[in-house]
């Protein structure tokens, strides 16, 4: 195998596949990264057996070259090595030459390394997945319903199936759930599908979705979803990005979602997350990190914080408040992470009991929610 490609782009393929790629592994090809060069471009492909990154170089783009294949092969190359040499090589070129035994050449300007590679036979194959359960939407959102949901996985692996984000799809409405049962997120939205295509029962994990959303960060266009038995895949311009599914049954959570309560209010979202921010300067160092709300009929919300060996603080928040008065305390770290997701200028937060979950969610549209877990203070 022989090719020429710009460094820069050559960078960018190496820096998404890395994702993928992990040193604490069984299998000992999978800490590297496998090149193949072809008559179309160049693919390279990441994985540590749960997910796997997979992105394609075309030979040319915008009616510029991108990679000259001088000879077609396949290599697998260490991945950390391979990817801290691309970043430092001089040169805005790079020329790479597999030779035998797979010992491989890697030139810039003055600078030669040589590496040995592995057979990429030996490479785990990437599963096939039929078209027959696939549904689209645009990057973008995507994006936005990863960052309002996947905080909310558990993080503990012993929390099993909570690790995970729960996708539901039927009738082109599709849904994430995310929880650790201290607090839970939800968000849906319209998609491109099929009619007839129902998923109930899709948890991808937490970790891929947070790589999921690093993958993205730079892509515009439309996601392509392919989902099979234990598989997702996500099509995204060149890049496909593959995730195992976990296993299991996700919880019920609609029955613990209130739809009515004792106390409502409506509040500016940044105030109220501001007041938040600032009791938590007080409350960081607790164990639960816990502020307190107190509710008031009078039209405000009452923030407080206090910490025997630090101090206290004390600040009223303009609210519309309909119902009676109540106070709930709440781990403000959880309180903010929901805030900051909401792109709305108010929220509405609907209260049902000093110890029952309590929501917040725009108050200008109802396709996003985050439930709250009070703590007993006393």
């Amino acid at each position: 195998m022989k090719f020429r490609i710009a460094r820069s782009t050559f960078m960018e393929a190496v820096s998404q596949v890395s994702k993928a790629v992990s040193q604490k592994t069984t299998i000992p090809i999978l800490t590297g990264i496998k090149i193949t060069a072809d008559e179309s471009g160049l693919t390279l492909t990441g994985s540590n057996s749960d997910l796997t990154i997979q992105v394609f170089i075309k030979k040319r783009k915008d009616d510029k070259e991108q990679v000259l294949v001088d000879k077609i092969g396949n290599v697998v190359l260490p991945g950390k090595i391979f990817g801290d040499i691309i970043r430092k090589l001089p040169g805005e070129e790079v020329e790479v030459e597999v030779g035998e035994r797979f010992l491989t050449s890697i030139r810039s300007q003055q600078s030669q390394f040589q590496l040995k590679g592995l057979d990429a036979d030996e490479y785990p194959h990437l599963p096939e997945l039929h078209d027959d359960q696939m549904f689209s939407f645009p990057a973008d959102l995507l994006k936005t319903m990863i960052r309002q949901t996947g905080f909310a996985a558990a993080t503990s692996e012993a929390r099993g199936i909570l690790t995970g984000v729960l996708w539901q799809l039927s009738e082109g409405n599709l849904t994430f759930v995310a929880t650790d049962s201290h607090r839970l997120s939800k968000r849906n939205a319209q998609v491109e599908s099929p009619a007839e295509l129902t998923l109930s029962n899709v948890v991808v994990p937490g970790k891929s979705m947070t790589e999921l959303a690093k993958i993205l960060a730079d892509q515009e266009g439309w996601v392509d979803v392919i989902v099979s038995e234990n598989q997702i895949l996500l099509k995204a311009g060149t890049i496909l990005f593959f995730s195992r599914l976990l296993e299991g049954n996700y919880p019920d959570t609609n029955r613990v979602i209130p739809s009515g309560g004792k106390t409502e209010v409506t509040a500016a979202t940044k105030e109220l997350l501001h007041s938040v921010e600032r009791a938590a300067l007080i409350s960081r160092d607790g164990r639960d990190n816990v502020i307190k709300w107190t509710i008031k009929e009078n039209g405000s919300i009452q923030v407080q914080s206090d910490d025997k060996e630090i101090g206290s603080v004390s600040e009223e928040v303009p609210a519309t408040v309909t119902g009676e008065e109540m106070t709930i305390a709440f781990n403000a770290y959880y309180m903010m992470e929901s805030l900051r997701t909401i792109e709305s200028d108010s929220i509405r937060i609907l209260c049902t009991g000093m110890m029952t979950p309590f929501l917040i969610q725009p108050a200008d549209r109802d396709d996003a929610l985050h439930l709250i877990v009070p703590i007993r203070t006393r």
